[in-house]
């Protein structure tokens, strides 16, 4: 992975790259920032560029050994810790490992190799987690301190990689704590994450936080158009509704609007109508979803309606709604606004944290498309 085969992000790559020249990288840093903007891309050309024996003043060389296993994913110091299934006792979601006859890590070469910008929501299809979500846990943390006690095999440094840091359990982050503060000479920690939140504090304060903004349109645009071949005019509608995510302009392409712009639209006639009988049907429909799916599904819905509102007080240019979508929002628009939108989201809002927090899915969106029925129709209760 070459730091030209990321999107954009050219002020955090001078800042990696002035690390090493300088000879101050951090032992442990923490890539943050919303989906789809090219920390997990980042962290791969940052580790191999820093293994690479032939550096250029820009990126690693290619062509030395180094670079060429890191660029299939095979160097043996580069190291990897990725979600897996919860409540496991041994060592599944770090590299090397194997379940119920899978090699974890050969799907995770081949999904990172083909999609540097995937999702969390496609790592746990790939690996069959169906609706649960994905965790980092002790036994993975046991691993990784005995993979880093061990001596380098052909690098001068080791590398570990650890995508999505905020799925670490309590357990597994404490476990690690020492180490992350203090890591053998040679050893660095990438941290990647979406939600530091979510993240130990303790562990946050052990890391140098480089924040990963989101991608401009034109950047997104740029990309789609040289390297997609998509025409000029539909890159830069794409670039625009993408909001900064590479990934979401990835999933774009090939789509016309939202992949779950169909069940929006169903739900908001449904609730206009007051059809209940109709919506516990769509609650059974979505139900029927993974968990990650459900989330996608929410967070969809509140982007919808943030998108209603604009247009409903007249801020057109500054909306990111194309085709269906924005001849959807323009219909809908005058049943979103002040009196009402508050309660929309709240409703959408709460659902999503139930979900999140594992909660009945029939339960949490009955009680949701109820709340959104009093709310959306002619005369919406405040």
């Amino acid at each position: 992975m070459f730091f030209s085969d990321i999107v954009g992000q050219e002020q955090v790559k001078e800042r990696l790259l002035l690390q090493v020249k300088e000879n101050r990288v951090p032992h442990a840093m923490l890539l943050a920032g919303p989906p789809g903007t090219g920390k997990l891309a980042l962290a791969v050309a940052f580790a191999q560029y820093l293994m690479c024996t032939n550096k250029t003043e820009s990126d690693s060389c290619g062509v030395c050994p180094a670079c060429k296993k890191v660029s299939k994913l095979i160097h043996p110091d580069l190291h990897f810790v990725y979600p897996g299934k919860a409540g496991k006792e041994k060592s599944d979601t770090a590299d090397g490992a194997k379940e119920a006859g899978t090699d974890v890590l050969a799907i995770w070469r081949k999904m990172l190799l083909e999609n540097p910008y995937m999702g969390e929501t496609d790592w746990y299809d790939a690996i069959d987690l169906n609706n649960k979500q994905g965790m980092i846990n002790v036994a993975t943390a046991s691993e990784v301190i005995r993979k880093l006690s061990l001596k380098s095999y052909e690098s001068d440094v080791k590398v570990m990689i650890i995508w999505l840091a905020e799925r670490m359990n309590v357990q597994a982050s404490n476990k690690l704590l020492k180490l992350i503060e203090e890591p053998p000479a040679k050893t660095f920690f990438i941290l990647v994450s979406e939600n530091t939140n979510l993240i130990l504090k303790t562990i946050i304060s052990r890391t140098q936080q480089v924040y990963v903004p989101p991608l401009t349109a034109s950047e997104i645009a740029v990309v789609l158009t040289e390297k997609h071949g998509i025409a000029p005019n539909r890159a830069g509608d794409i670039a625009r509704i993408s909001n900064g995510s590479f990934y979401e302009a990835l999933r774009l392409i090939n789509q016309n609007t939202g992949e779950y712009f169909e069940q929006y639209r169903n739900l908001m006639r449904l609730c206009y109508a007051k059809r209940y009988i109709d919506l516990l049907d769509w609650v059974d429909d979505i139900s029927r979803l993974g968990r990650e799916e459900q989330k996608e599904f929410l967070s969809y819905s509140l982007k919808l309606t943030r998108e209603s509102l604009m247009l409903n007080m007249g801020l057109d240019d500054i909306t990111y709604l194309i085709g269906d979508e924005a001849d959807f929002g323009k219909k809908f628009s005058p049943f979103l606004g002040p009196a009402n939108v508050n309660q929309v989201t709240k409703a959408f809002s709460h659902a999503y944290e139930c979900i999140a927090q594992n909660g009945n899915p029939q339960i949490t969106f009955a009680d949701m498309v109820f709340s959104l029925s009093k709310h959306i129709g002619p005369n919406p209760k405040t």
